[in-house]
């Protein structure tokens, strides 16, 4: 059988000595919870750094085709664009580790890619040089109408 005993506070000692005491309680853990957090996150820190979050470039590029420039010629103004381009990126952020560069070239009315430039920083620190790391786009000479002969006035669809 069980016995059902409401207490009763003491009357010996005041409610208000109690409550004083227990709030001294309730702060002590506090304060050692928050004084033991720091050592424990310099030794994390110490033991294990963070990684460092590394990321690639993404750079888009637009050119206009000049008057009586042929395709040769537009594709030297282009990688020599995708490498200043690439050489801003990998020195304005230490964290780039990779750089993708696409050059497109606009010629009357058209508008086409020329050539994709990935590398990354080492690959660019051992050898500079847009054309050992780019991609040229084959169709973009035809897509451009470099084959045919427009005037500066005509568009591609006024032929």
């Amino acid at each position: 059988m069980s016995k059902s005993v409401a207490c009763q506070p003491s009357s010996i000692i005041t409610s208000s000595f109690i409550s004083q005491i227990a709030r001294k309680i309730r702060i002590v853990p506090l304060l050692v919870l928050l004084l033991s957090t720091l050592p424990v996150w310099f030794l994390r820190e110490a033991i294990a750094p963070q990684i460092v979050q590394a990321y690639t470039a993404r750079v888009d590029l637009a050119i206009d085709r000049l008057p009586d420039e042929n395709y040769e010629t537009i594709l030297r103004r282009a990688e020599a664009v995708a490498r200043a381009s690439a050489q801003r990126s990998f020195d304005q952020d230490i964290l780039v580790t990779d750089v993708s560069i696409i050059v497109s070239v606009q010629s009357y009315g058209a508008i086409a890619p020329v050539l994709a430039l990935d590398v990354s920083r080492p690959q660019w620190r051992t050898r500079p040089d847009p054309q050992r790391w780019a991609t040229y786009f084959k169709t973009a000479r035809s897509l451009l109408f470099f084959e045919q002969n427009l005037t500066p006035g005509q568009t591609a669809t006024t032929k």
